[in-house]
């Protein structure tokens, strides 16, 4: 196993080892576009040329706003090869947003890559320089065809040292405005040390990296991780070809949020329901074909490791992908940590768990239940918030997650919720929304959902309806709501058991701010919006209530 000390050294090895495999495939418009190391290298060691040419000061700042592609990678490549820092962003921010990244960061540069409405974002780029891919239609500033064709790559990189700030990572702001967790490069090859320790993939292993490499999860266990295996990238074109890409492509591992499971089964059951399904996997010659073929539709046929986080993932929802062959492994990190905290893995999956601690991490729980994590790869702070950075480390340097948890008696972690998310009833309860919510979600009619209380007696419910559930009548989807309801009231504490489940009108996106780019719920936002409606949805005497 190769030891690198830099993600660019990873490269620059596979580069001169394997100059002509495969390293970015690239659908686009119907056709492919693919490069080797050698031609990735060029052409990353040229864009490296023009942000030399801006002659900023070393180790400056560079954004870099794409939805994830080939041309995602070239150009963290590039700014590697430069000697500068990369400021990622989120590919659906607005613009202003993204004016509130770039002016916070300090960002002297952006390359503008992949995009699915740059027109509505522009505004928020103030005036710097700026690079952007007129493949994917963008023309501000240079044009990268241009640079490929007419500049001279670079030949001589800065060195690189393991505490020099490899890239700042903005939270994708779930409570207020993001925050810039700063990171070395000695933080990231200490976290690719650890997961290479349980997840051996092979050299050249194939990757299919689709959720926004701007978050800390896929910029290091899909984009860093595969670096440094000299891994060959796919990406999806769009998400229309997204099934079709992810199946060609047959990744060695494949990393979900809860949503994307649950879209998955939802058209797994499309073709086939759920009762011909039992049928067919009770038959002993057919039981294995099914399964065969369900992984392979789905791209997951090669998969030693199917991961899912960000957020809970119901254990119903695991258990039925159990019966199809497909053991989903839970884990738990977060920006800060570098995504080195819990795992579980093949063989020692406890399935409701987020596993147990990584190699070299230590945990304790606060007298609140809040999990405090130490490791070697912890954020060196937040940029320019000295006050909010000291305010998140204990005295013996243990970052606190804000995420309460409960560790069983083989080691195992369970999150129990936010410290945060903690809402008070009018009768002085105190109720964490979060594992209500997991038991209400495994109502397939539901899309997302979030439970509040503040000022009545008992908690309420509010979600948005999934293709599922729009499809139902109104009468059938209060039924199946009520039944949830009444099945989930029977496991709950008293104070815990949720009075009504009110169907949002419209739904919550990235673009009306209620979710974050990561898909997690702003429950802030959501509040701030729907409070001054808890008491007269509390007093309605229907159980189901359309907004």
């Amino acid at each position: 196993m190769e030891n690198f000390n830099s993600p660019i050294e990873a490269f620059l090895h596979w580069e001169q080892k394997n100059p002509n495999a495969p390293f970015l495939v690239q659908p686009i418009n119907g056709s492919v576009i693919r490069y080797t190391f050698a031609e990735a290298g060029k052409e990353a060691r040229k864009i490296a040329a023009a942000l030399r040419d801006y002659n900023l000061p070393k180790q400056s700042h560079i954004a870099l706003l794409s939805k994830n592609c080939a041309h995602w990678i070239l150009s963290d490549l590039a700014i590697m090869m430069s000697g500068h820092i990369s400021i990622p962003l989120y590919p659906t921010l607005s613009a202003d947003s993204i004016q509130h990244v770039l002016e916070h960061s300090e960002s002297k540069a952006i390359i503008i890559g992949k995009l699915d409405d740059f027109q509505s974002q522009k505004l928020g780029i103030p005036d710097i320089h700026k690079i952007s891919i007129g493949l994917y239609g963008e023309n501000e500033g240079q044009s990268w065809e241009e640079i490929i064709s007419n500049q001279e790559p670079i030949e001589v990189f800065p060195s690189v040292n393991s505490e020099d700030v490899f890239t700042i990572i903005y939270t994708s702001g779930t409570t207020g405005n993001p925050k810039g967790a700063i990171h070395t490069v000695g933080n990231f090859m200490e976290c690719i040390r650890i997961i290479r320790s349980v997840m051996k993939l092979p050299q050249g292993a194939r990757l299919f990296s689709y959720l926004p490499l701007a978050h800390a999860a896929e910029r290091i266990g899909i984009g860093t991780h595969g670096l440094v295996v000299g891994a060959e990238f796919s990406f999806p074109e769009s998400l229309e070809t997204f099934a079709s890409d992810l199946e060609k492509c047959q990744p060695d591992i494949f990393f979900g949020v809860p949503r994307i499971w649950t879209k998955f089964q939802e058209k797994i059951l499309e073709n086939i329901p759920q009762k011909k399904l039992n049928v067919l996997l009770n038959i002993p010659f057919l039981r294995n074909v099914i399964k065969s073929k369900l992984k392979k539709k789905l791209g997951l046929s090669n998969a030693g490791f199917m991961i899912s986080g960000a957020a809970p993932l119901s254990v119903s929802v695991m258990k039925w992908y159990k019966k199809i062959g497909i053991e989903i492994l839970q884990g738990y990190g977060m920006t800060e940590d570098c995504i080195s905290s819990h795992f579980n893995l093949p063989g020692e999956n406890k399935v409701g768990t987020v596993g147990k601690a990584l190699p070299n991490v230590q945990i304790k729980l606060s007298l609140e239940g809040e999990i405090l994590i130490k490791n070697k790869c912890l954020f060196k702070g937040y940029f320019k918030d000295p006050e909010t950075t000291a305010s998140v480390f204990d005295k013996d340097g243990y970052f606190k997650t804000g995420d309460k948890g409960e560790y069983d008696h083989d080691g195992y972690l369970t999150i129990t919720g936010r410290i945060k998310d903690q809402f008070k009833t009018d009768k002085g309860k105190y109720i964490s929304p979060s594992s209500i919510e997991l038991k209400l979600a495994k109502n397939p009619a539901i899309e997302q959902i979030c439970v509040v209380g503040t000022g009545i007696p008992q908690p309420i419910a509010l979600i948005t309806l999934s293709e599922v559930g729009n499809s139902m009548s109104k009468e059938t989807l209060s039924q199946v709501l009520n039944d949830t309801l009444v099945e989930v009231n029977q496991i709950l504490k008293s104070v815990e058991r949720v009075e009504k489940i009110i169907i949002m009108k419209e739904d919550w996106t990235v673009d009306n701010g209620l979710i974050t780019p990561t898909l997690k719920v702003k429950r802030n936002s959501i509040e701030k919006i729907h409070q001054e409606y808890y008491n007269s949805w509390f007093k309605n005497e229907k159980k189901v209530i359309f907004e």
